[in-house]
């Protein structure tokens, strides 16, 4: 469900355009200047992977407005998030925005930008309280509710000139990994849009993916940024506890919460936290001790950091069953890419790490209590606790399990939550011990062991609990790909209110490994153009296959049907990869059992579409008749 959905579409092209800004500052006639900019002289600005500094360097330059910049994220928007591979990442669109942006647009040009994120598009999740949008937290039961404030992060942001464009979905009420709300549906990888972005903040994670915001703010109590950085092929960093403030957004735990950025790059991560971190007196964890310093991150991005580091290799989370392996095989080339950029790498053992980290977590016991007290301090709002939502059925079905056992916690003054708190000092301090002993800068680990899961499906290898068990920062980091094309994440962790000493770590190895990649399904709209829709017919021994391939979806349609064959001649029909060998392994079965007529469709995963397109992929019939034995027909999309 999207609400406040733009009608406005007046520029119709991918691209934004702008009149140059000399002559525009000339201009201050109100609605004449931005009819200028808007229509005038036009140069073209992709929005498609640009970076904060490359959108503000167009709006300095004339090439791009604050206005045009968000019209074209809202095409975007349009052709990916609402068709297209119909992502479902945002709940709500900010009826305001391009207004906003034209109020930004008018002071940029009489009094100048106000710092690096004026005038720049961004999403904020929809736990994130605003005055100016409903605020859902993905559940059904709030639906049409407006907080009276923004959140303290939404608060900098747009006192940093940002123009808020939209809200994410989330994992309803932060609660999951998947992202499936009852207010917003489920959220699909653009990598995959078979499998999910990860969560809770997968709605972020999959919409700055796909570039429909230049950066999107996401919350964290076990991997909800991390997650979905690592799903989505982004980085994004658990902050210290306290580094930033929570006021205003929807708990989960307030022991374990944290709100921050996702991005496409380390660069755009720290304007990003430049202009949200800060003390806040609505947030206790925010008031630092005497001496303690909150980092200027774009100040600490300078090369060399990894020189010298020592890493340690967190080897009990690093997983060892045979599922975990394809990622794992990408997370310790990761390591090896450390080290070629001078890091030291440690191998390090802590036997009964992850039954003691399953001990640690206080979600359950402080859930109730948090979520109760946030809907107690918003007086508007359309229920009062967990406990009602449930009554009332305002839940999606994949939640149900985990709100009653939640339900049932006897919260704050049980033995459960001391036992909990008395891990979380036991981690901490085992922690601190062997990363002092040995002397390690940070420790490494994949962000997850396993890939992205099947939508649907339950998600396993999560390694979300040791940065929220201690309140050290941790940040997940573009790794590279399994060898079916899905992001992988690898994740630095380090001592208490280090995290610039992490982001020059990450800024250090993305420059020197560049493994951030756009998803093939949500290109620039101008190269989506030229994608239309191939169709082409095969066959060979009798058979004879219609073939269709959707670029904007990765769909591949097909028909098979054979002449002069009887009715159990054909066994079965898989799809495969060309290999070395000329024979390579099945994708797909598209039946299993004796067919006379077969039809379907398929969707392909990134690397299988790369294969359609470059004559990689073949279709084999086994069939019981002797003299045909094995049919195999090569798939040549614009080919007869």
């Amino acid at each position: 469900m999207r609400l406040g959905a733009h009608e406005d579409r007046e520029l119709s092209s991918p691209q934004c355009y702008a009149f140059p800004m000399k002559l525009a500052r000339l201009v201050v006639v109100p609605g004449l200047f931005f009819y200028l900019v808007t229509r005038v002289g036009a140069q073209a600005f992709e929005v498609a992977e640009a970076s904060i500094a490359e959108q503000q360097k167009a709006m300095t330059e004339g090439r791009a407005t604050s206005r045009a910049l968000v019209q074209a994220y809202l095409n975007r928007i349009d052709a990916f998030d609402v068709h297209g591979p119909k992502l479902n990442a945002l709940i709500t669109l900010n009826p305001q925005a391009l207004q906003q942006a034209e109020e930004l647009d008018r002071e940029r040009a009489l009094k100048g930008p106000r710092g690096p994120l004026h005038g720049i598009p961004v999403i904020v999740k929809d736990n994130y309280n605003t005055a100016d949008m409903q605020t859902t937290a993905g559940s059904m039961a709030l639906l049409g509710f407006v907080p009276s404030t923004d959140a303290f992060q939404v608060r900098k942001l747009r006192q940093a000139g940002a123009v808020i464009i939209g809200k994410s979905n989330l994992h309803e009420l932060a609660s999951g990994i998947t992202t499936i709300s009852s207010s917003g549906g489920q959220t699909l990888n653009p990598y995959d849009p078979a499998r999910n972005p990860g969560g809770s903040s997968g709605g972020t994670g999959a919409a700055i993916a796909a570039s429909f915001a230049a950066a999107g703010m996401g919350s964290d109590t076990c991997g909800s940024i991390r997650i979905p950085s690592s799903h989505n092929n982004l980085v994004g960093l658990r902050p210290t506890k306290g580094l930033s403030s929570i006021a205003g957004i929807v708990p989960l735990s307030m022991t374990q919460d944290v709100g921050g950025p996702l991005a496409r790059t380390v660069e755009d991560l720290a304007i990003m936290l430049d202009a949200t971190i800060g003390e806040d007196p609505a947030d206790a964890a925010t008031h630092l001790k005497p001496g303690q310093v909150r980092p200027r991150f774009r100040d600490v991005l300078l090369s060399g950091a990894l020189r010298g580091a020592r890493i340690g290799v967190l080897e009990s989370l690093f997983g060892d069953r045979s599922d975990d392996q394809d990622v794992i095989k990408v997370v310790r080339a990761a390591v090896e890419e450390m080290t070629k950029q001078g890091a030291v790498a440690v191998p390090v053992s802590m036997p009964g790490l992850e039954a003691m980290l399953e001990g640690s977590s206080v979600i359950d016991a402080e859930f109730q209590e948090d979520l109760a007290a946030y809907l107690a301090q918003n007086g508007k709002a359309p229920v009062g606790s967990l406990a009602e939502i449930v009554e009332k059925g305002l839940f999606h079905a994949a939640l149900e399990t985990g709100f009653r056992r939640r339900l049932e916690s006897k919260g704050r003054n049980s033995e459960e939550y001391r036992k909990a708190m008395a891990r979380r000092v036991a981690v901490t301090e085992a922690i601190l011990k062997v990363m002092d002993e040995q002397k390690l800068d940070v420790l490494v680990y994949p962000t997850m062991k396993r890939r992205p899961a099947r939508v649907g499906e339950a998600q396993p290898g999560s390694n979300c609990q040791l940065s929220p068990s201690t309140g050290f920062p941790a940040i997940s980091m573009q790794a590279g790909f399994t060898a079916d094309g899905l992001p992988v994440g690898v994740e630095l962790f380090g001592r208490p209110l280090e995290d610039g000493n992490l982001m020059a770590m990450a800024w250090d190895y993305e420059r020197a490994t560049h493994h951030r990649r756009a998803p093939a399904l949500t290109p620039g709209l101008g190269v989506r153009k030229g994608l239309a829709v191939v169709s082409w017919q095969s066959g060979a021994n009798g058979i004879v296959t219609n073939f269709s391939f959707n670029p904007a979806t990765n769909e591949l349609r097909y028909t098979v049907a054979g002449s002069g064959f009887a009715k159990d001649d054909f066994l079965g029909a898989t799809l495969h990869r060309v290999a070395k060998s000329d024979s390579g392994p099945a994708i797909a079965v598209l039946a299993n059992r004796p067919f006379e007529k077969l039809a379907g469709t398929e969707i392909l995963s990134s690397v299988d579409r790369e294969k359609l397109l470059a004559g990689g992929l073949y279709l084999r019939i086994a069939t019981r008749v002797k003299n045909a034995g094995e049919i195999r027909i090569p798939l040549t999309p614009g080919k007869p």
